[in-house]
């Protein structure tokens, strides 16, 4: 059950994040260093969402390329379609299927202050008649079966894994329903032992687009289309705001040690990328429902 407070739809306090709700320990690759933390205390948490809360995004992504895979999905042109943006944030990819699409979009996310920015992004954009935001975990959507003609999540998939939110999210699209996530994905058929072992480590399901088409096919999906993100959605539009916010960040929170911890596992996650990003990214995937 929801509880709605303004334009934020709010479920019940209490509950734990795998059943569904409040603080999920699940948000790994999205807020940077919560992958390496494990399942953090409450005060970690906080820390780590004052960290993003302030950026155009949580995560690697951009306008043009959402546009591109609402091109690929077939979607412009559409009228009155239902959308849930699982993962999103702060909004940014909701703004623009908002903007570009005849739509009602249901926005996820469950921490409540990305919520609450989303709203005023809504209402600024001229667009919050069609976004309605709702607290509630990935792992337990509180939607009607086969209510959607899109599930959308950009960045934010990898938390609860590739092939589980594949297969848990399929139940919410109607008959040939699109789904469209970024995922983790090799862009090369071998990669330094260095980066195999380290992704390894943090996400056992980076796989090539090839595996994860095949993840696709499995769950009753037909691939429609893929592309990676080039490195301009992670460095130009998620690493460098971030970087720039460090300092202030730092400052706020008294350069506590868990404050520097954090950060240094997000400048140590920067290079890893920048050394290495001719071999892993994220792969943008489309794909329809098979009825």
């Amino acid at each position: 059950m929801c509880y709605k407070t303004g334009q934020i739809y709010l479920l019940p306090t209490g509950a734990r994040a795998g059943a569904g709700v409040m603080v999920p320990a699940a948000r790994r690759r999205q807020y940077g260093a919560l992958s390496r933390l494990g399942d953090p205390p409450v005060d970690d948490l906080d820390l780590i969402i004052d960290l993003h809360a302030d950026g155009p995004r949580q995560g690697p992504g951009g306008a043009d390329e959402t546009r591109l895979a609402l091109t690929l999905a077939g979607l412009p042109g559409r009228t009155d379609l239902r959308i849930a943006d699982v993962g999103c944030g702060t909004g940014a990819s909701t703004l623009v299927l908002a903007e570009a699409l005849d739509a009602t979009i249901v926005a996820v996310d469950f921490v409540p202050e990305f919520l609450a920015r989303l709203a005023d992004a809504a209402a600024s954009h001229g667009v919050a008649d069609r976004v309605t935001p709702l607290r509630a975990s990935m792992r337990a959507l509180p939607l009607p079966a086969a209510s959607c003609d899109v599930i959308w999540s950009e960045g934010a998939i990898y938390n609860m894994g590739f092939e589980a939110g594949v297969a848990a999210w399929r139940q919410f699209l109607k008959p040939q329903g699109v789904l469209a996530v970024t995922e983790l994905t090799w862009l090369t058929a071998e990669r330094p032992a260095a980066l195999q072992a380290h992704w390894a480590r943090e996400y056992p399901e980076v796989d090539t687009a090839a595996g994860k088409m095949a993840v696709l096919e499995r769950h009753g999906f037909s691939p429609v289309g893929y592309f990676p993100l080039p490195a301009h959605c992670w460095l130009d539009n998620y690493y460098r705001p971030m970087q720039q916010r460090f300092d202030g960040y730092l400052d706020r929170h008294g350069h506590s040690d868990a404050a520097r911890a954090l950060v240094q596992a997000e400048r140590s996650e920067i290079a890893l990328y920048e050394r290495y990003r001719d071999y892993v990214g994220y792969g943008f995937y489309v794909a329809r429902k098979v009825a």
